[in-house]
């Protein structure tokens, strides 16, 4: 049998059949067929028919695969959609967080130590004796800092500046003053705000203080050491019970007017009047006399949320005139740390 090798005019050259056995009977050997990708040219061999001759009437592209068109999924799409949608607000919660959280919780670290510093240099060029006096011993410009706090049972390094002020700008510095509230160690309620998450959050473990924890104020020329007042649990047999504790000395239910003040309660944000010279008594006015030193601290609880307010009322227990002779000398209670 015979066949014409030259290739038809204007295709390429394609697969050229074996010549026919000399003996009939002999083994063919096994070609192996590849399948072809999908959506990729190819052709198969061209075949001989019964009388040898060889089929040229198929042409490239015949035997392509068509790759199917993807079947349609509606609900798939929508689910995927709404999966992105659910990923990207989570990333942008988690930024959010972390800005709230971590970044604001530098930048206010700078700010706290820039106004730690300047207290320190005004504290070493001012000479000043006497008690605490407003306009005489303290800066009150808003936003300044007047004076330090210290709480040695939430660690040893546990301090800040106090500043005067509690607007935005003024707390984010670190705690600051009530405006009008009473001064350290005077008649009164010398009232602190502070945040609880972020911007330093100087009060974010206030509800691990616990009473009789002694919270230190340190200003020019003194030390003021307050305590928790008994918890509304620990009012009934305070004496027999807690009370007799040696770092409870001087701190006991209160009475008079200031009956049933207790060391930590939650309120409304609108209840202002916590912070008065009597609190939950801002119409009352005491004689000074008979007004007793009161120290509160506010925050926002619980955490993450502005909608209550979790606060601390505190007593004077104990104030230390700094000795300039001494100027590292620092009150007992400072090291009554867990």
């Amino acid at each position: 049998m015979s066949y014409d090798p030259r290739p038809a005019a204007g295709r390429p050259p394609g697969w050229r059949p074996r010549p026919a056995p000399e003996q009939p009977t002999a083994f063919l050997p096994k070609i192996d067929v590849i399948d072809p990708e999908p959506g990729t040219r190819f052709r198969y061999q061209d075949e001989e028919d019964d009388t040898g001759r060889i089929d040229r009437d198929d042409t490239y592209g015949d035997d392509s695969l068509e790759t199917p068109p993807p079947p349609k999924d509606t609900a798939r799409k929508v689910v995927r959609t709404f999966g992105e949608l659910f990923i990207t607000a989570g990333l942008v919660i988690l930024l959010f967080v972390g800005y709230e959280v971590y970044w604001t919780d530098l930048i206010s670290a700078g700010k706290q130590n820039q106004a730690t510093s300047s207290l320190n240099d005004k504290w070493k060029d001012q000479d000043t004796v006497g008690g605490p006096q407003r306009g005489t011993h303290y800066d009150l410009a808003d936003g300044q800092g007047f004076a330090k706090i210290y709480v040695p049972a939430l660690g040893a390094d546990y301090h800040f500046t106090i500043v005067e002020g509690t607007t935005d700008a003024d707390l984010d510095i670190g705690p600051g003053h009530y405006v009008g509230s009473a001064l350290p160690g005077q008649p009164g309620d010398f009232a602190v705000a502070g945040h609880r998450v972020g911007k330093g959050a100087p009060f974010n473990d206030l509800d691990l203080i616990s009473s009789c924890d002694a919270i230190v104020v340190e200003t020019e020329t003194d030390w003021f050491v307050y305590r928790m007042l008994p918890t509304t649990d620990e009012v009934a047999g305070w004496a027999a019970g807690k009370g007799a504790q040696p770092q409870c000395k001087g701190v006991a239910p209160l009475g008079g007017a200031y009956a049933g003040l207790v060391g930590q309660e939650t309120v409304l944000p609108s209840q202002g009047d916590v912070i008065a010279p009597v609190p939950h008594k801002a119409d009352l006015t005491l004689p000074a006399g008979q007004q007793v030193a009161l120290m509160t601290l506010t925050t926002c609880t619980p955490k993450f949320s502005a909608s209550h307010r979790l606060i601390l009322h505190t007593v004077l227990t104990n104030q230390y005139a700094k000795d300039p002779k001494q100027p590292d000398k620092a009150p007992p209670e400072l090291k009554e740390t867990d």
